[in-house]
């Protein structure tokens, strides 16, 4: 029996006067990955943002609802943000390594979160980060060298490394692909596929059939509302409402 790690119930988002996002209701089961597609501007990356309050940072931003992680309403003031975002981690869209070296990168999260400072522990850590990352024979040989000195791909499984470093429960990926030629693509996806073994992950594409290969369920998201969400391969070969058949034939948006 899957369960779910989040439960998103009756969930409103504004900017300012603006209504984003409109009573959304999104089961994101455990261990599974979870695409969100729909066209430009229609809510993906602001509901993603939404799951660890990263819009937070918006002054306009307000929120109504519930998003529950693990039972939990993310939202309740008690909620340490700091601590809900080590638990629900980010990839964003482009790459951003810090401007320091490879091993700098992954050891920042368990350094400012006192999961390990120096020596042994750490250097396990980013090890084991690394290889989760797909990154690490690569790599190892060079630690000391400048992330940005790796090429797009690289850094983008850096970034991943960086995410899983501090041991999240839930991995958020934001088009984490659109900035990686086809080879590298194909790397994440398959690095994603690996990850959901041990991690919950939910990735706004713009890509179809990128959606189609790498996950598990997926939301189709029009206008700030969820128009269907359903197994993956359930919505792409039989969908039930038209709007969604219209988009993914092309017909629509």
């Amino acid at each position: 029996m899957i369960k779910n790690k989040i439960d998103v119930e009756g969930f409103n988002f504004y900017y300012g006067n603006f209504q984003a996002l409109k009573n959304l209701n999104v089961p994101i089961r455990e261990h599974q990955i979870t695409a969100l597609i729909g066209p430009s501007g229609c809510g993906k990356s602001t509901f993603l943002r939404s799951l660890n309050r990263m819009n937070d940072t918006i002054a306009s931003a307000r929120a109504e609802g519930k998003v529950l992680l693990n039972g939990k309403n993310v939202y309740d003031p008690d909620v340490d943000v700091v601590e809900l975002r080590q638990r629900v981690g980010m990839v964003f869209q482009r790459p951003n390594p810090f401007p320091q070296s490879i091993y700098n990168n992954v050891a920042f999260g368990p350094r400012v979160l006192g999961m390990a400072q120096k020596g042994t522990d750490l250097d396990n850590i980013v090890e084991a980060s690394l290889k989760e990352a797909a990154l690490w024979d690569e790599v190892k040989d060079r630690l000391n060298h400048l992330a940005t000195d790796l090429n797009p791909g690289q850094q983008q499984r850096l970034c991943i490394a960086r995410a899983v470093a501090v041991r999240p429960e839930v991995i958020l990926m934001d088009e984490p692909c659109s900035a990686l030629d086809p080879v590298a693509t194909l790397s994440v996806e398959e690095l994603m596929r690996e990850l959901s073994d041990e991690y919950t992950i939910v990735i706004v594409t713009h890509n179809m059939q990128q959606a189609a290969r790498a996950s598990d369920w997926t939301g189709f998201f029009w206008l700030g509302e969820l128009v269907e969400f359903a197994p993956t391969g359930e919505l792409f070969t039989n969908p039930k409402q038209e709007l969604t058949e219209s988009y993914i034939t092309g017909r629509q948006g």
